[in-house]
């Protein structure tokens, strides 16, 4: 990671994605860069093409916010996109780091959990690991079981592909939600491993984290493959956990009178009937 030209390396990874085409400069020719060239995203800014060199080459590291907003412009950043932008440009002080505690789920927040058995939910930390899930979560998705970095499994564990009906979005989503929590602290030695890990091992998160992607998660749906009841499109909705920083709370739910509801309520019943049985042995072997 260039720690030391974050913003520089954020433009010229959104100039690369850009299309000429979409600002009416032919794509073919002699073109030798994929996206914008720097000059011609200079022009369509209203800035100096040697003051946009200075910004992407790191010479020049806050620019105003009228150079800020004309640049989010040229490069359609949405509002998480721009917001972002101004933390990469804001000055900021080199502060030392303090140690990272150990992430723990508020005891109130688990006997939350425990106490929706019909509602898939739960816990991710600042690096997408699942600090907690109730069992029918688990059951839903198994990458969402306690103790599993969901980044990690979505891009090495081959079952992540036949879990998810569309597993490329899922893919985007996700690096594009990691990159939406550590923000601008991409020093952080937890995020450099993890991401040093994946970018080494897979090409499809290496490719997608290069894009800059800033997606917090919020809401929206996703479909399981669920090897117990089949389809499943679930709508979620996250909520971020006061008093602990770069957790959420994630829970599911299926539209009323759905065939995803059904299911629901049978992979429920399922997990129930595990539950009974486990505990009716735990009972016996104590005898």
């Amino acid at each position: 990671m260039d720690s030391e030209n974050r913003l520089g390396v954020f433009l010229r990874a959104r100039r690369e994605l850009a299309r000429p085409e979409e600002f009416g400069i032919p794509s073919g020719g002699q073109r030798r860069v994929a996206g914008l060239r720097r000059e011609e995203v200079a022009m369509l800014a209203g800035m100096s093409a040697d003051y946009y060199v200075r910004l992407e080459q790191g010479r020049d590291k806050h620019p105003s916010e009228q150079v800020v907003e004309a640049l989010a412009r040229v490069f359609a950043l949405d509002e998480e996109g721009v917001a972002h932008l101004r933390e990469l440009a804001r000055p900021t002080a080199r502060r030392k780091r303090a140690p990272r505690r150990p992430e723990r789920v508020a005891p109130g927040l688990l006997r939350l959990l425990a106490a929706w058995p019909n509602t898939p939910a739960l816990v991710l930390g600042r690096y997408m690991d699942v600090l907690v899930a109730n069992p029918l979560a688990t059951a839903v998705n198994s990458c969402s079981a306690q103790g599993v970095n969901m980044v990690r499994a979505i891009f090495l564990d081959p079952a992540a592909r036949d879990c998810y009906r569309d597993w490329p979005t899922i893919a985007a989503d996700t690096v594009a939600s990691l990159r939406a929590t550590a923000g601008t602290d991409l020093d952080d030695p937890r995020l450099t491993e993890l991401v040093g890990e994946l970018s080494l091992k897979s090409e499809e998160f290496r490719r997608l984290w290069a894009r800059h992607d800033v997606r917090a998660k919020t809401a929206g749906v996703k479909e399981f493959r669920n090897p117990l009841v089949g389809d499943l499109a679930l709508s979620y909705e996250t909520f971020t956990v006061n008093g602990a920083p770069g957790q959420i709370l994630i829970a599911y739910h299926a539209e009323p009178g759905s065939m995803a509801e059904r299911a629901l309520a049978l992979l429920g019943m399922i997990v129930a009937g595990e539950i009974s049985e486990s505990a009716s042995v735990a009972v016996d072997f104590e005898k």
